[in-house]
């Protein structure tokens, strides 16, 4: 497995900056049979918040605990955008970022570009 299976970073395109103090949580949706893991509700593996640079430190975002059982499936990272920008409106409450770990070894990236009215994402490196 990679020391760091999972890293996410948020740019707020509306500031010009990192989101800090975002909240993130990592679900497990199925086991990447291509499934949604059968209607079973997805499991909570982490809730945290991104630091002052718009990253989440890779020990909060998958913690040890969880680190020995990452094995291959459809995962969601959620992030709190609604909360993050509030006062102010935000069209998405919270922005679910869904995606498959084909290969439990290796590291997966997974950035967010957002602003009040739209985000973007990729698999990143």
């Amino acid at each position: 497995m990679a020391a760091t299976p999972l890293t996410t970073h948020v740019l707020d395109t509306s500031t010009g900056a990192p989101a800090a103090g975002m909240a993130v949580t990592l679900h497990r949706l199925g086991d990447g049979s291509g499934s949604d893991g059968g209607g079973a509700r997805p499991a909570l593996l982490s809730s945290t918040r991104t630091n002052g640079d718009g990253r989440v430190a890779a020990a909060e975002l998958v913690p040890p605990t969880v680190a020995g059982g990452w094995s291959a499936g459809t995962y969601r990272l959620r992030f709190a955008t609604g909360a993050y920008y509030a006062p102010a409106p935000c069209f998405y409450p919270h922005a679910d970022v869904v995606f498959t770990v084909a290969d439990a070894g290796a590291h997966y990236h997974v950035p967010l570009i957002l602003s009040p009215f739209g985000y973007s994402t990729y698999r990143g490196s």
